[in-house]
């Protein structure tokens, strides 16, 4: 949604989107609005916890059937498994999209790899599409006058038909990218730390069929799954910018990790916005 800095403050129950890629500072942002007036709606949270909350206890449950012992007290009822996903640890959902190569490594196979990234797309587009019903719970329920929604950052990567254009009806889409520093900082952290990723399928085959090619590998079984994900994080990072630069420039607005740094309360947010709004018109 686009507008003049007029129309925005008054704006009475304004709602922004915030998109970019993990650690751009879209929670930080998030869980201190929240201590305003603000309601913060986690896709990711709302992911694990309502798309997937079925096949990642499956999956769970599957690991510890192979152990003996749990196996017995699961079947005879004596214990039970379930989620514990927080705002702050969505450690499950990313468990459950798992990182492909050598099964003795930690790593899945290519099928069904790719079939928990198709199941986390939908999750991710059906928790978006679920935006306008949380605004109107969280005002009407919750006494929220405003909205943040939170979104992962494989946001860009989902090419919905319509999906973007009902955001932008919506809710303001604000792109947070990486300044020069941040960036190196955020890809040096992601390669030292790899964590599993959510991929478009044309990009991962692409990347998969590089990576092998380099290391002399012809079957996927016999990928390090951490080394490749440090490998192509880069590659995802850099791939990703151009996607969220295309959304901001025709649906919303952007601001650099710098610039979102030196906000420290809603008035800070608040007159950030008012500048993008500005200097775009």
């Amino acid at each position: 949604m686009k507008f003049s800095v007029e129309e925005f403050r008054d704006w009475d129950r304004k709602c922004v989107t915030l998109m970019g890629m993990s650690g751009v500072g879209k929670t930080r942002l998030s869980n201190m609005l929240r201590k305003r007036d603000w309601f913060h709606y986690s896709g990711d949270y709302r992911i694990g916890t309502r798309y997937l909350d079925e096949q990642i206890l499956d999956s769970i449950k599957e690991q510890a059937m192979r152990v003996p012992l749990l196996r017995d007290l699961l079947r005879s009822d004596s214990i039970f498994i379930r989620n514990n996903i927080t705002f702050h640890n969505l450690q499950p959902v990313s468990t459950f999209l798992g990182m492909i190569g050598n099964p003795e490594l930690g790593g899945i196979g290519l099928t069904e790899f790719k079939r928990r990234q198709h199941l986390h797309r939908e999750a991710e587009i059906a928790a978006m599409y679920d935006v306008p019903g949380f605004m109107r719970k969280a005002h009407l329920i919750y006494g929220y006058s405003h909205f943040i929604n939170d979104v992962g950052g494989s946001l860009c990567e989902l090419d919905e038909p319509g999906l973007l254009d009902f955001l932008a009806d919506h809710s303001l889409i604000l792109y947070i990218r990486a300044s020069e520093v941040d960036e190196t900082a955020l890809i040096e952290r992601s390669v030292s730390s790899p964590k599993p990723l959510y991929y478009r399928e044309e990009f991962l085959d692409e990347q998969l069929e590089i990576y092998m090619e380099m290391k002399g590998i012809s079957y996927t079984p016999l990928i390090d799954p951490l080394e490749f994900i440090s490998w192509v994080f880069p590659r995802l990072f850099r791939a990703r910018i151009p996607r969220y630069e295309s959304i901001a420039a025709e649906y919303g607005y952007t601001v650099t990790t710098e610039a979102l740094a030196k906000v420290k309360d809603e008035a800070d947010f608040l007159h950030l916005l008012e500048q993008v709004i500005e200097e775009d018109a």
